[in-house]
């Protein structure tokens, strides 16, 4: 049995909560002297007329005590002579949730209290749900305020009854049912006299005794990398917290997703080395083999771990905005974070009733079956066979705040059947063809800006230039490829995503593509730079006032917006946020058209100046990031860009590993182009200024015996 216990409160509103934790730790005389005569001075002023106010001893905050609810979670650590405790006392109102769920998923055990008089409500039901979602096998609920209801037998038999229902969808390994009294101490650390039908035990004597180990039959070895130590060449170490199994030194591990092998050569806890290290310990493994291992990878051994992009889950949504699917968040695995976007929303759960509820949208505090694709690989198994290996969180890329915790049901297997083919035929082999560099220009703005009027100018000046273009304009975009896309939110993120993939898909083709959309939402358009790429995307946002919009409005769009016969409409039924940073602005107000496009055209001309607008004093270069390992292969690829670039250095990696270094010289003497940095290790620190005398002293220095 685990010697520490770890475990959470949780309920409604008022159901006693924190004055059941508060009384536990002052009739176990857990208290310092000093905060027991706080406590009482504390309670004469309190809502309890001057009786004690055991729930002040976890309430700290002063809204709290205002109010007299819990808000943040409060964290408490006491010992009695049998075990160790760690406490979170969590807020039981609605708007509190995603609190309650951070104390959740810490915990071994929920103490889920229940109001006596009120029975069942539906936040008992939700915080049920979602220590469940959590993980959490082992459940007490603890019947409160059995004085209310004159410790009446039948009642409590009645909320048994529904506490059962409830729970029958749920599989908990312990489930214990307590009738208490918070504030006259009923059941809590004694027996009550007044409940002589009830023959359970105490809530403090059921925890001291409970035992939580996790008992499943976990096999193998798992360890996600947290960091690549590196304090000098002759040392790489990866560091993390096992999470599975045990290893020893002479194991052979595999490293996900790339599935290469080698052998366990140290491990180092601290400072010492070990021979072997187990679940819950944080090490540093060195291998005997150089293999692609970096921070995100899971070193692993005898077990089966998914390796996909695309997985079902079961969310609950914390954000204050609304989920919509299509949106793209970045998510959080282990030590895995990627961008990642919900692609649907297969149903919601109704917390009351536990059915499913077809939906397009997700608010706060709801709980849904959601499918999540990643923009990279990344390794993990479903929750319920590895807790810590099935737990992620979205994270809202523009505010940083967390928007959903969620675990992995099952991986998609439609990922499974698909690879990625590399082809000859390059993009850079296919712009250098056409002798430009492939470019994606994005054009945003208010309906009437003339946004459409000026892409077509500016690919009619492009295509006389001989470049070779492709033009996307919004309406013509959705009378093909998306015509069967609305205006609603969801629609409109999936018309830009699919823009922005076809848009990637010419520049591959090495054309430069010009694009035409109102894209109103900034979190859609850095999706697109995301997915075009941020060097490859120019964004020019046409910021024509709204008045002016309205006043070329020939098909009178904005008359019927506001008369609200067209819903969704940007900058009237539906916002329009303006980019923060792009690349070049215009306002066209004013400006005919061919003065529009020549600014345009003079700006595009000038994109290389933009950087020296923003970075004045900036040096500047072009380099070229070589893997030094290839060979011939460097030399080429170096070749072929110093055919459409103007390059004015070589950036060399690799060099720690088992690249000789000799394509600096052939570089060099062949494209007269400097080597200026080598990369001997994974970070920034270990990209090193190049030093002609010290490379040649390491490519000829013989060892001799002394």
């Amino acid at each position: 049995m685990q010697s520490l216990l770890k475990f959470i409160t949780c309920g409604s509103v008022d159901d006693g909560k924190s004055t059941l934790i508060g009384h536990m730790l002052y009739d176990a005389k857990l208290i310092f002297a000093d905060q027991e005569k706080a406590l009482e001075l504390d309670s004469k002023v309190g809502s309890t007329g001057g009786a004690i106010d055991y729930s002040l001893l976890l309430d700290g905050l002063m809204a709290e005590r205002e109010q007299g609810i819990t808000i943040d979670v409060a964290y408490r650590y006491f010992t009695t002579e049998k075990r160790s405790f760690i406490v979170a006392d969590t807020p039981g109102h609605e708007e509190y949730t995603r609190n309650m769920a951070v104390g959740a998923s810490f915990a071994d055990l929920a103490v889920i209290l229940v109001d006596a008089s009120k029975g069942v409500l539906v936040q008992t039901r939700r915080h049920t749900r979602i220590c469940a979602l959590m993980g959490i096998k082992h459940v007490v609920y603890a019947v409160n305020k059995m004085d209310l209801i004159d410790y009446d037998e039948n009642e409590f038999k009645n909320i048994v009854k529904q506490i059962k229902i409830m729970t029958g969808e749920y599989d908990f390994e312990t489930m214990h049912i307590i009738p208490v009294s918070a504030t006259v101490g009923d059941n809590i650390t004694t027996e009550s006299a007044k409940t002589p039908w009830y023959k359970g035990g105490t809530l403090q004597n059921y925890l001291e005794t409970i035992d939580v180990t996790d008992h499943s039959d976990e096999t193998g070895f798992v360890m996600p990398v947290q960091r690549v130590s590196r304090p000098d060449r002759t040392f790489r170490g990866f560091q993390g917290q096992v999470e599975v199994g045990e290893i020893h030194v002479g194991d052979e591990i595999t490293s996900l997703p790339s599935g290469e092998t080698a052998q366990v050569k140290s491990i180092l806890n601290t400072n010492k080395e070990v021979d072997n290290a187990s679940k819950g310990q944080a090490v540093t493994i060195q291998l005997d083999t150089e293999i692609d291992v970096s921070r995100g990878c899971m070193l692993c051994k005898d077990v089966n771990l998914h390796t996909n992009k695309m997985f079902t889950s079961t969310l609950l949504w914390m954000d204050d905005n609304k989920l919509v699917a299509g949106k793209n968040y970045f998510l959080k695995l282990g030590t895995k974070m990627v961008p990642a976007v919900v692609m649907n929303i297969k149903y919601k759960v109704d917390v009351n009733e536990g059915t499913h509820v077809q939906t397009d949208k997700l608010y706060k505090n709801e709980i849904a079956c959601c499918d999540i694709a990643c923009s990279d690989t990344i390794v993990f198994d479903e929750f319920k066979h590895h807790k810590e290996l099935g737990g992620f969180v979205l994270i809202d890329r523009i505010t940083n705040m967390t928007s959903a915790c969620g675990v992995v049901e099952h991986p998609l297997r439609r990922d499974d059947n698909l690879t990625w083919h590399n082809m000859d035929i390059t993009r850079d082999l296919r712009a250098q063809q056409k002798g430009q560099e492939p470019k994606t220009i994005w054009m945003t703005g208010l309906s009437g800006a003339g946004k459409s009027t000026l892409i077509n100018e500016v690919e009619k000046r492009l295509f006389a230039q001989g470049k070779h273009t492709m033009l996307l304009d919004g309406d013509n975009v959705r009378m093909g490829l998306n015509k069967n896309l609305g205006f609603k939110e969801q629609d409109r993120i999936e018309n830009i995503r699919r823009v922005a993939e076809v848009a990637k898909l010419m520049n591959d083709a090495g054309l430069i593509t010009l694009t035409s959309f109102i894209s109103p939402f900034a979190s859609d358009r850095r999706s697109a730079r995301d997915i075009i790429g941020n060097d490859n995307f120019i964004e020019i946002y046409i910021s024509t006032p709204l008045e002016e919009c309205e006043r070329r409005d020939v098909k009178g769009l904005y008359k019927r917006a506001r008369s609200g016969e067209i819903p969704n409409f940007s900058g009237i039924s539906s916002p329009y946020e303006a980019p923060e940073n792009p690349e070049i602005t215009i306002d066209t107000t004013g400006m005919t058209v061919e003065e529009s496009v020549d600014y345009l055209m003079e700006e595009l001309k000038k994109i290389d100046r933009i950087i020296e607008r923003e970075f004045p004093d900036a040096y500047r270069e072009t380099l070229v990031v070589l893997d030094g390992t290839t060979g011939q292969n460097a030399l080429e690829q170096a070749r072929q860009f110093g055919e459409v670039a103007d390059l004015t250095g070589i950036i060399l990696t690799k060099l720690d590993g088992t690249a000789k270094g000799g394509i600096a010289v052939a570089i060099q003497s062949e494209l007269n182009i400097p080597v200026k940095y080598i990369g001997v290790g994974e970070h920034i620190d270990d990209l090193q200024k190049f030093d002609a005398d010290t490379f040649v002293n390491a490519l000829f220095l013989t060892e001799t015996e002394d």
